[in-house]
This record gives structure tokens, C-alpha cells and sequence, in this order.
């Protein structure tokens, strides 16, 4: 495949860039002839992701962590459409979180990763399609890979962005929870699935899943499939600092849907409306906005690199 590489330099607390010489002469050993493009501001790796199947590059692949693979996804979509069907989504997961590459048992070795884009072997994969209010009040429509949350998650992912990440992924994850849960009140809001009857939820974190893992490694959606048809929903009420204190490990290997603030469902299409004041949105690790907002899910929109 004509391969094109979408690259955060500044992924891996900037060793991307640091290390591109080294990583793309591994790259032209492998693949041979490749295209790339280096992002420097917000949706710069989708701008780059659609200029690159303008272009006519098959397999466009996102070197960094989940939000850059984000943004590549996005990409893949113009006036909410894909540009072509037969182009396939890679990844160099080069990340803090590294929440997508573990639904398939991905590591972060270069040579596996690939190893994976070398071989011709693809799989349908699932989009979301987010509809929300930006941070400036806006009507947006946004795509997503792994996982759309809302609630105090992405209260976490604010503390953990506007860190420097030199913890490292789950240390900087797991003090971001800390201080998130401490600022978070429990939120009410009205949800409508799949065209049902509304339900007034009270909202620790509502996490809308196409892959199983955010937050660095926290085992949200167990049986989540990325080419089912589905999303995988898992709802979290009434959760405080001190259940993730003394039963966190529960978060990281599953056992928190066995408990009883924990509910779980799938659907389509999930529609979310805050009652009691401003409830912010998660979109693989990013913070675009907030609710109301509906999540749509796109069955085997585009291929997946495996």
C-alpha cells in the first residue's frame, strides 16, 4: 500500500521528533517509499490525513498517541463522509496513554508496529460520530476511534493534558483522577438510546465505547468489539475519591461492572442532556466541548490496519 505517515513530534514527550531521523530510517527499511507530514496545532493530523488521500496514499498512518489517531480518523471524513472507502487507518502508537493499541494487545515496539504495516491483512472498524456544543458554545460534529466519554472523565483529561505527562501514562492518569474526582460533582442527565424512552441518570462517567480501555489503561468496556455494530455503554453513578482509593484495582481489570454503581449497554445511537449544569466531553483524551450531545455509530466505516 501507498503509505503516508501523520507525525505529533511531540508524542512521547517530544522523543518522536527528537528520534525522526532514527524512526523513519526503520520506516524506509520496512515499508520502502513512504510519505509524511509533521502536525504543529490542533487538527493539524486530520488536515494532513485528508490532504494525504486527496493524494491518493492508501494506508494513512497516525504516529503518536490516541488523539493524534483521532484526529487522523477525522480525516478520513469530509462533510461527514468518507473520501474513500478502500483507504486503511494505521498506527505507530507512540503515546502516553496508549488506550487504543491495548484493545488488540498492541506494545510499543516499532518493529512490531511495523511489522503490522507491512503485511496486507485489514479489518472492518467501527466510527463514532459525535454531535456536541464546542468550547465556544458551537454547533461541531467530530468522529471518534476508541471512546467518547462525559462526566468526570474528561474533568480527568483536562488535569492530565494541562500536565507536563513526565509521570508517565498512568501515573499521570491515576493523579489526574485523584484531582479530578475532587473538583467533580455528581451530574443528572437525561439520556435517550437508541430512540427510546428518555432516563434521568445521576453521572460519575457515561463511556460511549468502540475499543475497551481510556484513561491509561482502565478496563471501561471488557466485551467491546471494534467491527460489532455497536457501541459498548458503560455508566458509572455515584463514584467518589474514595471508591477509586480503596477499589481501583477493580478499574483496571474489570471488575468494576460487577459492582453496583456500574451499568452497562449497547447501542447504535446515544443522545445525552445535561440537567443540572455543565457536563464536558471526553473524545479520546481530548476535551472538545460539552453536552447535549449525540453519539452515532458508523458500522465498518473505514479498515483497520492488524
Amino acid at each position: 500500500m501507498k503509505t503516508f505517515l501523520v507525525v505529533n513530534p511531540r508524542s512521547a514527550n517530544g522523543q518522536t521528533g527528537k528520534r525522526w531521523v532514527e524512526i523513519s530510517a526503520q520506516v524506509g527499511k520496512v515499508l520502502g517509499d513512504f510519505g509524511y507530514g509533521f502536525t504543529s496545532g490542533g487538527m493539524d493530523a486530520a488536515r494532513l490525513a485528508r490532504q494525504a488521500i486527496d493524494d491518493g496514499y492508501e494506508c494513512i498512518v497516525a504516529v503518536g498517541g490516541d488523539g493524534t489517531l483521532n484526529e487522523v480518523t477525522n480525516g478520513f471524513f469530509r462533510e461527514g463522509q468518507v473520501i474513500n472507502p478502500r483507504a486503511t487507518l494505521g498506527l505507530l502508537p507512540r503515546g502516553t496513554g496508549g488506550d487504543f493499541r491495548r484493545t488488540f494487545g498492541w506494545d510499543l515496539e516499532l518493529t512490531s508496529a511495523l511489522e503490522r504495516l507491512r503485511t496486507e491483512k485489514t479489518e472492518p472498524f467501527d466510527v463514532g460520530r459525535l454531535e456536541f456544543t464546542d468550547n465556544d458554545g458551537n454547533p461541531a460534529t467530530r468522529f471518534f476511534a476508541n471512546i467518547a466519554s462525559f462526566g468526570v472523565s474528561a474533568v480527568v483529561a483536562r488535569e492530565v493534558n494541562q500536565g507536563s505527562k513526565a509521570l508517565g501514562g498512568n501515573l499521570s492518569f491515576m493523579w489526574g483522577t485523584v484531582k479530578g474526582l475532587i473538583k467533580y460533582q455528581e451530574q443528572q442527565v437525561r439520556l435517550t438510546v437508541d430512540g427510546g424512552e428518555p432516563e434521568v441518570v445521576s453521572v460519575t462517567a457515561v463511556a460511549v465505547a468502540n475499543g475497551r480501555y481510556f484513561g491509561s489503561g482502565m478496563f471501561v468496556a471488557p466485551e467491546a468489539v471494534t467491527h460489532d455494530g455497536l457501541f459498548d455503554v458503560t455508566i458509572w453513578s455515584n463514584y467518589g475519591l474514595s471508591d477509586f482509593v480503596l477499589k481501583s484495582k477493580g478499574v483496571y481489570n474489570g471488575d468494576h461492572v460487577t459492582w453496583k454503581g456500574t451499568r452497562r449497554l449497547r447501542c447504535r445511537t446515544i443522545h445525552a442532556e445535561p440537567l443540572t449544569g455543565d457536563v464536558f466531553l471526553d473524545v479520546d483524551g481530548e476535551t472538545p466541548g460539552r453536552l447535549p450531545c449525540t453519539m452515532t455509530l458508523l458500522p465498518g466505516a473505514i479498515r483497520l490496519k492488524v
